[in-house]
């Protein structure tokens, strides 16, 4: 449990910074830049420390990380300039959190008892309720639409990437194999880089790409140089991958090692909770009594998911 909550305070710092790459970069450049600093830091643990690319769970730690990371990153990149960072991450993480469980239960038949079921209902009814957007919410139908087309779509490989991760750590340990966090949030990043340079090559050499995300992307920097761009994004940059892929992933797959998707994806999906200090600190956006009461909600109803899992082992 401690690994899940510890997933949803790095990924509402990675958001916020993810956001403000977004704006100043593009989504897709942004996102691949952050993925190649992560994958450098993973790699001196994994080769070092770690288990590097062996085990008989790195295939499937690929394919993972080429779904969650490389498509589902791109998309939620894609969905941060045109919805914001709060309401983007809530689309994907609340979406991801019963899409995974289902998903789970068809394929690895991982059952959820009926209180942990309840659990992650409050916890997502108090997400929605903080975070849905209300009459201040000033989005053109175009953002609207295609923000939540992406949005969809990340949420929808997120929970293929973290069931396919549970699979993975099923394999590993079938084989008599015990392999760490680091080093499976490593082999997972690894086809996320391999996906986000192939859009990026796309994005960068085919302009009707654009075209297809709804015009050209988003960076609310228009003619501004890309020398003075990157000046202003890369400590951006270094900290979205730091707090996110690196870090961030390596509790989200350590919480996925222990604990079934179900239960982990609930408590992740408080991140956007997280963000509002964050949000309030870097963006000046302040939090509305709605926003605080769904966040009481969604708090305790991790709370009370987290004393329910320990206490039935």
């Amino acid at each position: 449990m401690l690994a899940a909550f510890l997933t949803a305070v790095l990924f509402s710092i990675s958001a916020v910074c993810g956001n403000r790459t977004a704006k100043l970069l593009g989504g897709t450049e942004a996102n691949f830049w952050r993925m190649c600093f992560a994958a450098a830091l993973l790699a001196l643990y994994a080769h070092s420390l770690g288990g590097g690319l062996s085990g008989s769970a790195f295939p499937v730690l690929l394919i993972s990380g080429c779904i969650g990371f490389g498509i589902g990153d791109m998309a939620l990149f894609q969905a941060l300039p045109r919805l914001g960072s709060r309401l983007s991450v809530m689309l994907t993480l609340c979406l991801s959190s019963p899409l995974a469980a289902v998903i789970e239960w068809l394929w690895l038949g991982t059952k959820l008892s009926f209180a942990e079921i309840v659990c992650g209902l409050v916890i997502l009814a108090g997400v929605a309720l903080a975070l849905a957007p209300g009459k201040q919410l000033s989005l053109t139908r175009q953002q609207l639409a295609w923000g939540l087309s992406f949005g969809l779509v990340a949420a929808f490989c997120q929970a293929v990437g973290a069931v396919l991760s549970r699979k993975a750590f099923a394999v590993a340990t079938l084989a008599g194999e015990n392999i760490d966090g680091i080093t499976a949030a490593y082999q997972r990043i690894l086809g996320g880089v391999a996906v986000g340079a192939l859009l990026l090559l796309i994005v960068k050499r085919d302009s009707i790409f654009d075209t297809l995300l709804g015009g050209k992307e988003p960076s609310a920097q228009g003619t501004t140089p890309r020398s003075d761009r990157w000046r202003k994004a890369w400590p951006w940059v270094l900290a979205n991958g730091l707090a996110g892929p690196a870090l961030g992933v390596s509790c989200y797959q350590w919480a996925l090692k222990t604990t079934p998707t179900g239960i982990v994806l609930p408590i992740v999906a408080i991140t956007p909770l997280v963000i509002i200090p964050f949000s309030y600190h870097l963006e000046g956006e302040r939090p509305t009594f709605r926003s605080l009461a769904g966040g009481i909600i969604a708090v305790s109803g991790a709370v009370a998911l987290a004393w329910i899992a320990n206490h039935s082992k």
